[in-house]
């Protein structure tokens, strides 16, 4: 059974909080399955409601007068005694019931039982709902599995992972035989990504064939969801779901709106990309005209590009038969698009929002990111020239942003020159995010100020 941080936040939520949990996200992320193995795992009685498999369901909510009739309801419904202190009751494709989460306030506060959410598209979906009860559920987006995760799935140990960490830590190279090893893991990572159908289909059969159809299944049901959305946005929207394979392998990787339509505007497909964006299934990432803190409030949201949420996803959608040919080390590849995907699927994972810097003067750098308000280049090089970066030495040279260090990632051994790190692509997992924990204190004296 895959294994992932998903588990553990699940677990520490439901020790440390009475509130419920809604987990987002897009399809086939592993969103319900997290759910059924947290329940199983601790004994807990289950109760799961398909708001989608079974549309009468949203009865128990119509015209409720209170919560003890909503409780009678679910009773009824799950054809059991619910039991205070041991069921979990679990509101799965909750899109299709938005009542749901105007009434889980009171559900919580009632007491009696635990409380899951769970469903798709609830990005966009969720927009609509008029009141979401803070303080009563806490929300958790959920990715696919990040390139560590991946790791362990198939096989590699903890003890392996700690030797890269320290590496990464001390700035050192890896072993040279787990240094290769680790490279063909990426490989297959690009090739498999991280979709848990998909990962545990390599786990049970090692077919490459059978994962992609596995990946063409999800894509399937991506276009299906668009389908279902708004008459006057969905072709606009399978438009632009369907050109990010060939935009990402196109020269400068950005999304052209010309290839959409000639007289094509921003404006009118800007709700199309939001629509992606917010179902889970793309990864807008905007160009910041300035690499400064904060990269958000230099960000030109017209000028972008757009990575797929799963780099195994983008590979199925080239040529059949590229897996096996990127497994053997087929040197005529361009590897460019999929491993820029797979640092924009993994920075996301971990917390970042995605940016990349372009300017006529300077080049371009494939992504920035930020922490403690600290701006670093992040360059992505599949290739041997991988020292090559005209637009990040001119970006370091620069006193007017002040950057103190940047990362090439590549598939060389660890090195450090200068200021620029030269990191293996497989090291991109211990790129985290830094969240702020403690307190924010600040404080000062205005007693020259008070009236006397």
């Amino acid at each position: 059974m895959i294994e992932r941080e998903l588990d553990k936040y699940i677990d520490n939520h439901y020790s440390t909080s009475k509130s419920a949990l809604m987990l987002t996200g897009a399809r086939q992320t592993g969103k319900t399955f997290a759910i059924r193995k947290y329940a199983e795992t601790k004994g807990m009685d289950l109760v799961e409601i398909n708001f989608l498999e079974n549309a009468d369901a949203i009865l128990i909510f119509k015209d409720a007068r209170d919560v003890s009739e909503i409780l009678l309801r679910l009773s009824a419904y799950a054809k059991r005694q619910l039991v205070s202190g041991k069921t979990l009751i679990f509101f799965d494709e909750v899109q299709k019931c938005p009542e749901v989460v105007t009434m889980i306030k009171f559900l919580v506060e009632e007491g009696s039982f635990r409380y899951a959410l769970s469903g798709s598209l609830l990005g966009v979906e969720l927009n609509d709902v008029r009141s979401v009860p803070v303080g009563y559920m806490n929300v958790k987006e959920v990715f696919p599995l990040d390139l560590c995760e991946f790791a362990k799935a198939v096989g590699i140990s903890d003890e392996i992972i700690r030797h890269i960490a320290d590496a990464w830590e001390n700035k050192s190279p890896v072993d040279e035989v787990v240094h290769n090893s680790m490279l063909k893991l990426t490989l297959l990572y690009l090739m498999v990504g991280g979709m848990p159908a998909a990962v545990q289909c390599y786990i049970d059969t090692n077919d490459m064939y059978a994962v992609q159809q596995k990946q063409k299944e999800i894509m399937t049901m991506y276009r299906w969801d668009i389908s279902q959305y708004d008459e006057n946005q969905k072709l606009y929207i399978k438009e632009i779901f369907d050109l990010i394979p060939s935009e990402l392998n196109a020269k400068n990787k950005r999304f052209i709106l010309k290839n959409l339509n000639e007289h094509a505007r921003f404006t009118r497909y800007e709700d199309s990309f939001l629509w992606l964006k917010d179902a889970g299934v793309a990864l807008p990432t905007y160009n910041a005209e300035e690499p400064m803190f904060p990269l958000k409030l230099n960000a030109q949201r017209n000028l972008f590009k757009l990575f797929l949420n799963d780099v195994g996803l983008l590979a199925s959608q080239y040529a059949d038969g590229i897996a096996l040919r990127v497994l053997s080390g087929d040197v005529n590849i361009n590897y460019g698009a999929i491993y820029e995907n797979l640092v924009a699927q993994e920075l996301k994972i971990h917390g970042y929002d995605l940016y990349f810097f372009n300017s006529k003067k300077q080049g371009e750098l494939d992504f920035v990111i930020e922490n403690d308000a600290e701006i670093i280049p992040v360059e992505v090089k599949s290739g041997k020239d991988y020292e090559r970066h005209n637009a990040l030495k001119n970006v370091l040279d620069s006193s007017a942003y002040n950057i103190k260090k940047a990362y090439v990632f590549c598939n060389s051994n660890l090195s450090v020159r200068g200021n620029v790190i030269y990191a293996p692509i497989y090291m991109l997992m211990f790129i985290k995010h830094n969240i702020m924990n403690g307190s924010a204190i600040y404080k000062n004296d205005f007693a020259s100020l008070k009236l006397t």
